[in-house]
């Protein structure tokens, strides 16, 4: 083989140029011709290439120089189709369409017996064409004179011989047997009187009898031998009266191969079958009317496994193809493309498929785009990623924003096939945009789809887009009037529950799903029942794994060279018990003289229930109920427990809650809090109340406490400036208690919130309120809880 090779290469630097590669060298019996896979230098495609070699057929070259000129001049769509043509002293070469010899697959029996109809009908069409209308003579028809092309269509071939009976000398009455095993094949007449008594006899004799012989070739799988002619096995049981008028000794009487194919075309003939009719019509789709084109289609269907897979991917598809973009085919033919394109290997996907696909979604025509959309996954694999994303899905895109309510839907669903195949820029920008768009829909099958759809794809999205993206679009849909919406919020949370954190679990999405757990429908209280049980699951598990305390321990010290006393325990298991026992122990440890903590901050006020210290050192204004109460204890300092207002509480949620997406709303929409906090405006105006401080004789009187709290709460509150503070101090000593937990701003009486007593006192002394006015002065403070 390679010997072969390197000598063709020789022979073409000798001669004159031939654009064409050499490839594999194919088995071709019975043929003057040696025949090789070539590929066209220009852009690769396939072909194949006769060669003839002039120096070791000498003898046959007038054959071979035949056969150039009349595949040359002889056009016909039966007719093996040549490209190219070189001759020099040494050699003879043919380009031609990729072909392969027909007695392959025959030998193989993997031709069906309609298939078989269908290439015996396209050569009778071919050889009555000889006949009829170039007034020529085959003279050499035979099973190794035909050929498939990449199509799967049946060419003839084999023109070493074929002449025109209107040429005196034509090369077939000199040289006609000397064709490769010519015995086997010529005509009664012509064995017993020579060629030239062809031009006595209808010019369609010789050929007729060559076809029939063929027949029988292809019908049994091999090639004839003289004691099998006459005989009709395997052939078609329509097919045997005619086949035998073919082989009539009388050359006069003998059935023209156009009479043959006349008399099979006929109602209930042998060739009479819808392999046939479609490969006929096949040409003609576009103009067809609706009505014959869904006829053919249905019986395309019908016949889909007896063509060749090649006449599919070559023939069929490309009228297909046309038929949809341009002749109006719509969806049904599409469907019938999509069948095709399961057949075809990757390489013709790609070429033949891909450029359509890519120009149909640009197609604003819905009935296409929603047909486009159904067989997506059946394409989705062949496509490649590149066209997806950069071609295919900018078009895709439209349909969200469609009027057409089935194609905004379809569009949605599509998401779930193209998802693989986007970028994650793709994904996590322009993708969300369009859904959240189609997650406030008017139609509510399309709102349930878009959360069924973003749950699907949650674990494509990238992570900080599932935390501004998911919770606030499930819980938006929680809300949804429509129950399966509802019911697929649920679904989708319970879906991905482990991609968000035990934070966002506890504090966005179970507060979320309380109300789901009371819905009217009992679908959704079940579902909502499942999903909150997931959830609650997830967040005790989190929290066996957090330590008891998040404070630092602390150890009590002595003071003075004693031991802190120790309250006494509480049995109360009650409500109240934990309270009063923690009360207890913090007082308890207590010790040392009180007086003011000193700060470089703003002043801070005391609680009701602590003896005024003596320094005068006037604090600033409290921004906080906390700071209100903190204490200033000298010696060990307690703990201070301090209580985070319901601004602060909430201010965190509210701070994540803005780092959603605008497009997908806020999970605070509806809030599930709605009880308003008091205002800050209200909390300026809180009236001053005057509380009497009372002496707990050095051990901790919660009872006492409770009780001087209760007495305050009914004195009628004073306005600043008519409560006179006691004669032991410079400055006033004001109790301030705020009745809210919320923020306080700067209320009356706050500003200037407590004035010590002096720092040197030790010994409490209860306040006396003095009820005549007092005397006007410059440090009247009057006004300074407006400033």
């Amino acid at each position: 083989m390679d010997f072969l090779k390197s000598a063709v290469a020789s022979a073409i630097s000798k001669g004159p140029p031939f654009p064409y590669t050499f490839g594999d060298r194919v088995t071709l019996e019975q043929s003057i011709w040696t025949l090789y896979n070539g590929t066209r230098k220009e852009d690769g495609s396939h072909c194949s290439i006769f060669t003839f070699d002039i120096t070791t057929g000498k003898s046959r070259l007038p054959l071979a120089r035949n056969a150039v000129r009349k595949m040359r001049t002889l056009r016909h769509p039966g007719v093996l189709k040549v490209l190219d043509t070189v001759e020099s002293d040494t050699y003879i070469y043919i380009a031609t369409e990729r072909a392969t010899p027909l007695d392959w697959s025959v030998r193989r029996k993997n031709l069906s017996a309609e298939t078989l109809k269908w290439g015996l009908n396209t050569v009778a069409g071919t050889l009555s064409f000889i006949n009829d209308e170039a007034f020529s003579v085959h003279g050499n028809v035979r099973l190794t004179s035909v050929y498939t092309s990449q199509s799967g269509e049946w060419r003839l071939g084999g023109f070493d011989i074929l002449s025109s009976m209107k040429e005196d000398d034509a090369i077939i009455f000199s040289m006609g047997s000397i064709t490769p095993e010519s015995g086997k094949y010529v005509p009664p007449e012509v064995a017993k009187s020579g060629w030239d008594t062809i031009k006595r006899h209808p010019l369609s004799a010789v050929d007729s009898y060559g076809f029939a012989l063929l027949a029988f070739e292809v019908f049994n799988g091999c090639l004839i031998n003289s004691g099998a002619i006459g005989e009709t096995k395997n052939l078609p049981p329509a097919m045997h009266q005619s086949y035998k008028r073919l082989l009539n000794q009388n050359p006069k009487a003998r059935l023209s191969v156009s009479h043959f194919r006349e008399q099979g075309r006929r109602n209930g003939g042998f060739f009479d079958t819808p392999l046939i009719k479609l490969s006929e019509g096949i040409e003609s789709l576009g103009l067809k009317s609706d009505r014959e084109r869904e006829e053919f289609l249905s019986e395309l269907d019908d016949v889909a496994n007896e063509f060749p897979e090649e006449y599919f991917s070559a023939k069929v598809l490309p009228e297909l193809l046309k038929s949809v973009e341009f002749g109006g085919g719509g969806p049904k033919v599409f469907a019938s493309v999509m069948k095709i394109g399961a057949r075809l290997s990757d390489e013709e996907y790609n070429s033949k498929l891909t450029p359509v696909i890519v120009r149909l979604f640009a197609n604003p025509d819905r009935a296409i785009r929603v047909c486009l959309l159904d067989n997506l996954p059946d394409m989705i694999e062949n496509l490649p990623q590149k066209i997806v994303n950069d071609k295919i899905f900018p078009q895709m895109v439209t349909g969200f924003a469609d009027v057409a309510p089935v194609v905004r839907e379809q569009t949605v669903k599509a998401v779930l096939t193209v998802i693989s195949k986007l970028s994650d820029r793709t994904v996590n920008g322009e993708l969300l945009k369009h859904l959240a768009k189609t997650s406030n829909d008017e139609q509510p099958g399309i709102r349930t789809n878009t959360t069924i759809c973003l749950g699907k794809i949650a674990r494509s999205l990238g992570v900080n887009t599932r935390q501004k993206v998911l919770i606030a679009a499930f819980c938006r849909s929680l809300r949804d009037p429509f129950v399966h919406a509802r019911n697929a919020a649920l679904l989708a949370l319970a879906a991905t529950s482990d991609l968000f954190t035990e934070d966002d679990c506890a504090n966005r999405v179970l507060p979320a799903l309380c109300p789901s757990l009371i819905d009217k429908e009992k679908l959704v209280r079940e579902q909502a029942s499942k999903t909150f049980d997931i959830y609650v699951l997830r967040i005790r598990k989190h929290a066996s794994t957090l330590p008891d305390s998040a404070l630092p321990p602390s150890a009590p010290t002595a003071v003075n060279g004693a031991m802190p006393r120790i309250g006494t325990p509480q049995t109360d298991t009650g409500w109240a018990g934990w309270a009063i026992s923690s009360f207890t122990n913090k007082v308890a440890t207590a010790s040392g003289d009180m007086q003011a903590k000193p700060t470089n901050a703003k002043g801070e006020a005391r609680a009701s229930s602590v003896p005024a210290p003596s320094n005068t050192a006037k604090p600033a204004l409290a921004s906080t109920v906390s700071q209100v109460h903190r204490q200033a204890v000298t010696g060990a300092p307690a703990p201070v427990l301090t209580r985070t207002t319901t601004d602060q509480f909430f201010s965190d949620a509210q701070d994540e809650d803005d780092e959603i997406d605008l497009a997908w709303g806020d999970t605070g929409d509806d809030s599930f809090f709605d009880a308003p906090l008091q205002s800050e405006a209200t909390i300026k105006t809180q009236p001053l109340v005057a509380v009497s401080e009372f002496d707990d004789g050095g051990e901790p009187d919660f009872e006492g406490w409770l009780k001087a709290q209760a007495e305050a709460k009914m004195k009628s509150p004073l306005p600043k400036g008519l409560s006179k503070s006691s004669g032991l101090t410079n400055g006033r000593q004001n109790a301030i208690r705020s009745t809210t937990t919320g923020h306080v701003g700067s209320g009356l009486g706050a500003k200037k919130l407590a004035k010590t007593t002096n720092a040197a006192s030790k010994t409490t002394v209860p306040k006396v309120i003095d009820t005549k006015p007092k005397e006007p002065s410059g440090d009247d403070d009057w006004g300074d809880a407006w400033d």
